[in-house]
Formats: C-alpha cells, sequence, structure tokens
C-alpha cells in the first residue's frame, strides 16, 4: 500500500472513531433545545468565526432548505451593526470549538439583553461560551486528523455533523416530507419531478397517428415526422394502442424475412397506460 493510501486511511478512521464518539456528548440540552427550535416563531441564526464559520454557513443552508428558516451571521458583521438582523423570537447558535473566540464571545451581551435563546456549539462544555448559552451541543474531539493537532479537522466535521443531526431531527418533528423539500428547490430535478404536472411537459399536437392496418413502411415514415419515438395507434377516437420505435427494431431482428409484410396490429402494445394531465410527473415516473 502506498504512503498516501495509509495516510488517507488513517485520517478516515480518526475522524470516523470521533464522530462515532459523539453520542456520548448528547444531553438532555439537545433535546430541550430541539423542541424550541421545533416551537420557535423565529428564525434559527447561525453564527461562527473562520472555519467554524464556514461549518456554520453550510448548516444554515442545510436548515434553510429542510424546513427551519434560517441563516448565516457573520460575527464580526453583527457587532459592526448587523446585530438589528436578529429579532427577539429568533435562537442564535453560536459556534466555536474553543468556546473562547473573542468576536463570537462579542455577540453575547447583545443576546443576553434582548433575551434570545443561546445555543453553544463549542468542544469544551466549562468554556466561556458554553457557560453562557442556555444550551450547549458538546462537540468535543479526542484527536484532530490533523498531524500536528493544529488545523481543525475531526473538530469541524463533527460541528458539521451536528448540525446535520439538528436538521434531521427537526425535519421528522416537523414531518417535512418530499414535496415540501421540492419547494425550495424548484430548479433542481426533484422540484421538477414534484411539481410539474404531466400537462407542463406533454405532447399534444400534431401528434404522430396511424391506424392498425398500418404498414411497417409506413409507420416508420409516421414515427420519423413525429419525432417522438413512437407513434399513437387509433381508431376514431379511440386509442387502440401504441407502436415505439424500439417495437420495430425488434421485429426486424426476429422476423427478417417477413418484416415488410407486418402490420402495426402485428407489434403494436395494446394496452398502453392513461394518466392525466394533472398528475405530477412523479407519478408519470412510476
Amino acid at each position: 500500500m502506498s504512503k498516501s493510501l495509509e495516510i488517507a486511511k488513517e485520517v478516515i478512521a480518526v475522524e470516523a472513531k470521533e464522530i462515532a464518539n459523539m453520542q456520548k456528548y448528547l444531553t438532555d440540552d439537545f433535546e430541550k433545545c430541539i423542541d424550541d427550535i421545533s416551537g420557535s416563531k423565529g428564525k434559527f441564526i447561525i453564527c461562527g468565526m473562520g472555519k467554524s464559520g464556514l461549518i456554520g454557513k453550510k448548516i444554515a443552508a442545510t436548515l434553510a432548505s429542510t424546513g427551519t428558516p434560517s441563516f448565516f451571521l457573520h460575527p464580526g458583521e453583527a457587532y459592526h451593526g448587523d446585530l438589528g438582523m436578529i429579532e427577539k423570537e429568533d435562537i442564535v447558535l453560536l459556534i466555536s470549538n474553543s468556546g473562547e473566540t473573542d468576536e463570537v464571545l462579542k455577540v453575547v451581551p447583545f443576546l443576553q439583553s434582548q433575551g434570545n435563546i443561546i445555543v453553544s456549539m463549542t468542544g469544551n462544555p466549562k468554556s466561556s461560551l458554553a457557560l453562557n448559552s442556555k444550551y450547549h451541543l458538546n462537540t468535543h474531539v479526542e484527536k484532530e486528523a490533523c498531524p500536528l493537532q493544529l488545523a481543525p479537522t475531526s473538530s469541524t466535521t463533527a460541528c458539521l455533523v451536528m448540525g446535520d443531526v439538528l436538521a434531521v431531527c427537526l425535519m421528522k418533528i416537523k414531518d417535512f416530507q418530499e414535496e415540501n423539500f421540492a419547494l425550495f428547490h424548484p430548479g433542481g430535478s426533484l422540484g421538477r419531478r414534484l411539481l410539474m404536472r404531466v400537462e407542463n411537459i406533454m405532447q399534444d399536437k400534431a401528434l404522430p397517428v396511424c391506424a392498425e392496418n398500418t404498414s411497417i413502411k409506413e409507420v416508420v415514415h409516421v414515427i420519423t415526422a413525429g419525432k417522438l419515438g413512437l407513434a399513437v395507434v387509433q381508431d376514431k377516437d379511440e386509442i387502440k394502442g401504441v407502436i415505439a420505435d424500439g417495437d420495430i427494431r425488434r421485429a426486424m431482428e426476429e422476423n427478417e424475412d417477413a418484416f415488410f409484410s407486418l402490420k402495426v396490429s402485428d407489434l403494436m402494445s395494446s394496452s398502453p397506460l392513461f394518466i392525466s394531465p394533472k398528475a405530477k410527473l412523479i407519478e408519470a415516473e412510476k
């Protein structure tokens, strides 16, 4: 095994062990914190400095997209005017691995004077930040993956996981479903499937149509001209079936000698599935 692979596996092992240890640090604070957030009429604001801030941005984005109104607030900007973005009913999560980050601690007096619920996420339950919070989420790690024990690695991963834990718990409590997720992601593939309806994408003009007694040669021209890869087999106003270019290709391979003597009725699917134009795309997909 190469040296780089050994290092990679060691880093994964170290961080995986620290994540597994997080379960033992969960306390009643976590449960009470979840209760307050789920029952809050305000926003859940995330604040952190440096690497903690980067993790905080991800946590806020995950929460906002899963039904918990949330945004990230930089502590430096907050201390220079953006504290006005925090309303009394908001709950604020302050992230600092040491619990002693000066820029984050400077925000605490304002939050206390305004009566905001303060949630801290630190690796030290005896830190200044933890002691000045209503709820503390312990993300302590014994070992960073960094060989110098300096660069935040295991500790930032622990914060990221705790953020996911918060988001998933709140999702389940609020019974957040696929349809709700799609509302916040209308531009994505999930939003398209869950919000769009059959009528939004179906073809209903100049459909390629043929009769049951149409010859194979004729129906090939119909399918080609229609550019949908199939033709609707119709008798007056009644749909009798569909014939696709795949049906024709298979027939050509299996009945090469008699291929041009075949009729549409020999190859068509005579019991096509139907769906309402008002049905959602996800129903059509199923």
